[in-house]
């Protein structure tokens, strides 16, 4: 018999597999995009889009289209300016840079636009009241024996800016406790009562000064027969403040974290010591601010005053009888004579009103304090030194001679032997 051998084949090795990716050394390398800050090709671009949207808007409204005025010519420049920096833009850039780039030129123009007209209103109002400003008997005086044609060194606004302090402080004692009260309860018992009160709040947010005014006027003066004061003034303004107070408060309440309201709870704090120590004193700094909302609609308003507490040119320190005027009042009053002296009167107590409302929102700034998390030197200080206190206590709390789980009497002393006793 002859054997035979069975040879099995080997396969041939496969072929290597051409990639399908090219080797690293091939690719660019990456470099990321640029979100801020200055560059060259921006700045040119920019510069080249600013003189060709000019030079379109001078062909289209000096020679090929019969447009006409300043408005539409400005506009139409910034249209052009616009479209032809998308497109500088774009011959370096993607898309997704060319929308961010032409997305910060517009916010950059609203807000220059914002603060220019500020600047405008602030400046044109100092500068046509510098002559009153200059004059210190305008702070200190007020215009019970002086008249329109008495020059600037005689009488001010002494008695419209305590009117002013007087009726926005009682405005401030109704709204503050009664506006924050209302934002809790919406913001901590959802129910149908409350969704009741939110929409009778944002109804009364629209509702027009003068009809505050008669309401005071109708209820506290014909009804109650008191007298025109600035006590009645204080409640028309409160009225004014309270929907913006409560709808700014109810707002900055909703952003406190929940978490918060849920460790307090967990911990076994009832609701009330929940909102007392950690729901306000977290959104203080919000608070605050809706304060300053509802007192600077408050503080501006002239119809309700003029309703409720008449008007004088003596100065009257008592807010619950006789007549008191504020500064929008004077204001109103000086201004619509034909005299330059009260104009610049008139001019001047804006400038004061303005410069008043600036202190109050600094001291609401102070009093609120910063937003959660952030910490000022003396803060920062006095919880360093709550925290010191407390490792010391913590310390006594652990000694041998103070610890809790201590026993009762010492062990004896052990004998020669090793053994106690």
């Amino acid at each position: 018999m002859t054997a035979v051998t069975v040879v099995e084949e080997t396969p041939a090795p496969a072929a290597p597999a051409v990639e399908a990716l090219a080797p690293e050394s091939a690719l660019p390398p990456d470099r990321p995009r640029r979100i801020g800050g200055v560059s060259r090709s921006g700045v040119l671009s920019l510069c080249g889009a600013a003189a060709s949207g000019f030079c379109v808007s001078v062909l289209l409204f000096g020679q090929l289209a019969p447009f006409s005025g300043g408005l539409g010519f400005t506009v139409t420049t910034y249209v052009a300016f616009l479209a032809i920096y998308a497109v500088l833009t774009g011959l370096e850039e993607d898309g997704q840079a060319v929308r961010d780039r032409v997305m910060t030129v517009v916010l950059w123009t609203a807000a220059t636009l914002l603060f220019s007209a500020l600047f405008l209103v602030v400046g044109f109002t100092a500068w046509r009241g510098r002559e009153a400003l200059s004059h210190g008997n305008f702070f200190t005086q007020d215009m019970q024996a002086s008249g329109p044609l008495d020059p600037l060194t005689h009488g001010g606004i002494a008695h419209a800016m305590l009117g002013t302090l007087t009726m926005t402080a009682i405005a401030l004692a109704i709204t503050v406790p009664l506006g924050l009260a209302c934002a809790v309860y919406l913001n901590q018992i959802p129910g149908r009562f409350s969704r009741f009160v939110r929409t009778i709040v944002e109804a009364m947010t629209a509702l027009p000064s003068i009809v505050a005014g008669l309401m005071v006027y109708a209820t506290w003066i014909l009804g109650l027969g008191m007298q025109k004061s600035g006590l009645a003034a204080g409640f028309a303004i409160s009225v004014m403040m309270l929907p913006i107070v409560i709808r700014a408060a109810d707002v900055v309440l909703r952003l406190v974290p929940g978490t918060l309201t849920e460790a307090a709870e967990a911990l076994g704090a009832p609701r009330w010591r929940t909102v007392w120590h950690v729901i306000l004193p977290t959104a203080r700094s919000g608070l605050a601010t809706a304060v300053i909302l509802g007192t600077a609609r408050g503080i501006g308003e002239t119809s309700p005053v003029l309703l409720t507490a008449g008007f004088t040119a003596a100065l009257n320190a008592d807010p619950t009888s006789g007549p008191m005027v504020s500064l929008p009042l004077a204001v109103f009053n000086f201004v619509k004579s034909p005299e330059p002296a009260m104009i610049a009167r008139g001019f001047g107590a804006a400038a004061v009103l303005m410069a008043l409302v600036l202190v109050l929102f600094v001291i609401a700034r102070v009093i609120g304090g910063r937003g959660p998390g952030h910490q000022t030197k003396r803060q920062a200080r006095r919880t360093a030194r709550a925290s010191r206190r407390d490792v010391a206590r913590f310390d006594e709390l652990h000694a041998p001679g103070l610890s809790l789980f201590a026993p009762t009497t010492a062990p004896a002393a052990p004998t020669a032997t090793g053994e106690n006793d």
